[in-house]
């Protein structure tokens, strides 16, 4: 079993910048494949970014590269999503999840995870 708690959603102005951070514990962090998706009101969940537990090998949508970065603290048992250039389309709740697989390589479905957290909310204002 796998817990995951997400943190430093918020409210923030087009253009700018927040960190999301999510503590996992119940299991050795770095045997996990994190990654963090988002749900839009009226929408469904969107795959955001993911890093591997093999080589810590990333990626993004498109609609983040360039913005988003995600990061991974093996010693802190923590993943980190970096948002820059913040735009009203990223508002969303955020969520961060887990895959115990040990699958190699990256996981872009949300049905690649089997641990979810509860989300933080991100709100970007125009």
């Amino acid at each position: 079993q796998v817990q995951l708690v997400e943190s430093g959603g918020g409210l923030v102005q087009a253009g700018g910048s927040l960190r999301l951070s999510c503590a996992a514990s119940g299991r050795a962090f770095s045997s996990l494949t994190m990654g963090w998706f988002r749900q839009a009101p009226g929408k469904e969940r969107d795959f955001v970014a993911t890093i591997s537990w093999s080589y810590g090998t990333t990626a993004y949508a498109d609609s983040v590269k360039g913005r988003f970065t995600i990061s991974r603290d093996n010693a802190k048992n923590t993943v980190h999503l970096q948002m820059n250039s913040l735009k009203p389309e990223d508002t969303a709740v955020y969520y961060c999840a887990a895959d115990p697989s040990l699958r190699v390589g990256v996981r872009l479905a949300d049905w690649d995870y089997r641990y979810w957290g509860q989300g933080t909310s991100v709100t970007v204002s125009s």
